[in-house]
């Protein structure tokens, strides 16, 4: 398929041919959401901890006696049925992390891309480059190639333009290496560089 190459201006340069396996697909949900879902159970730190029963500091001396309460019997108070007990069945320290196959990540990434291209939020740029620092700059031209927030794929950024749009709130920059599913769909557009689809290719075909 071919997309419309804009410059930094928004002004038009040319053509490009896209990759149909890559950027061509019919987006499936379940596949995205299975890797979105794999994605935030590894980010999650998994440092939770409530105290079990044998880890609170109450007395251990018997309640009462054993038999003829007419009650349930208890051995000492810091059984979780008392108030300041410990937690019965405790969340505990671990990892949330678990195993996806390359194959559905590598997958589920082309859809991601596919669908923002079915959207019409995948913008193709020249090349993101700048003759100064400068912020505000870069935001107008940024608010031309599109609306909301936009993430912005390259394959090495120009030290200049990295400096002038990492303070942009609704600007995130990311190197074509990182690219993933769930940064590619929580952001409104997707604006990727030449230099970047030539990386993306490489790397999923």
């Amino acid at each position: 398929m071919k997309a419309k190459v804009l410059t930094l201006d928004a002004g038009d340069a040319g053509e490009i041919e896209l990759n149909d396996a890559i950027f061509g697909l019919e987006p499936r949900a379940d596949l995205m959401h299975r890797v979105v879902v794999w994605q935030l159970a590894k980010r999650r730190a998994g440092t939770h901890k409530t105290k079990t029963r044998g880890e609170v500091n109450r007395t251990t001396k018997k309640v009462y006696r054993q038999k003829g309460t007419g009650s349930a019997r208890h051995g000492a108070r810091s059984a979780p049925l008392y108030v300041g007990g410990g937690k019965a069945m405790a969340p505990v320290v671990r990892s949330h992390a678990y195993d996806l196959p390359k194959k559905v990540r590598t997958t589920a990434l082309k859809h991601a891309l596919s669908a923002k291209a079915k959207e019409s939020k995948l913008v193709i740029l020249d090349a993101a480059q700048v003759d100064s620092v400068k912020t505000n700059a870069v935001a107008k031209k940024l608010g031309k190639l599109a609306e909301g927030n936009v993430l912005l794929v390259d394959g090495a950024f120009d030290e200049k333009f990295a400096l002038s749009a990492r303070n942009l709130e609704r600007v995130s920059l990311l190197p074509a290496d990182g690219l993933n599913v769930y940064d590619v769909l929580r952001r409104d557009t997707l604006i990727v560089t030449k230099s970047a689809i030539k990386a993306i290719e490489e790397r999923l075909s």
